[in-house]
């Protein structure tokens, strides 16, 4: 039997540290955001000069009102648009631009309990509409930077303001 060290048993802790991290050289944009009041029944707000301010409100099937946005939401929207963007992108090097000029991409972002670990945990579908070829979806699913973070692991510095 492992040992608990906190919410990792030590398991965890060395496949932690077997893992290869997705890492960057630089920077090309950064997004800024900022959440306040009570989480998830709180505002959310860009820091840039856009300026976007949205109201959070939990699901329903969580209980809440559902007369907000929620972060699945705007992970599933940022998703879909990152995917869209990637595939037109690596579509356009296949030779296949035109195949990608008038797909959509549907995303799903489901949060529900994982199997053996306190918490919620994440799962994605992702769905094209206008591209029958897989090898496209395949290359565009290892090129997109969303599909990157979550499959190989994304940088995340926790530190005090």
């Amino acid at each position: 039997m492992l040992a608990h060290t906190g919410f990792r048993t030590q398991r965890n802790v060395f496949l932690q540290a077997r893992r290869t991290v997705m890492t960057l050289e630089n920077h090309k944009y950064t997004a800024h955001a900022s959440a306040r009041g009570q989480g998830r029944n709180g505002q959310v707000k860009s820091d840039d000069d856009e300026g976007i301010q949205l109201r959070l409100a939990m699901p329903k099937s969580l209980g809440g009102k559902g007369d907000g946005q929620n972060p699945e939401i705007l992970f599933a929207m940022g998703y879909a648009s990152c995917f869209l963007g990637a595939l037109q992108i690596v579509a356009g090097k296949m030779g296949q631009a035109e195949a990608a000029k008038n797909a959509v991409v549907h995303t799903q972002v489901h949060l529900g309990k994982p199997k053996g670990k306190e918490g919620f945990g994440l799962e994605v579908e992702i769905q094209v509409e206008g591209i029958e070829d897989q090898a496209i979806l395949d290359a565009t699913n290892e090129f997109c930077p969303y599909s990157r973070a979550l499959r190989e692991g994304a940088v995340v510095k926790v530190t005090k303001a």
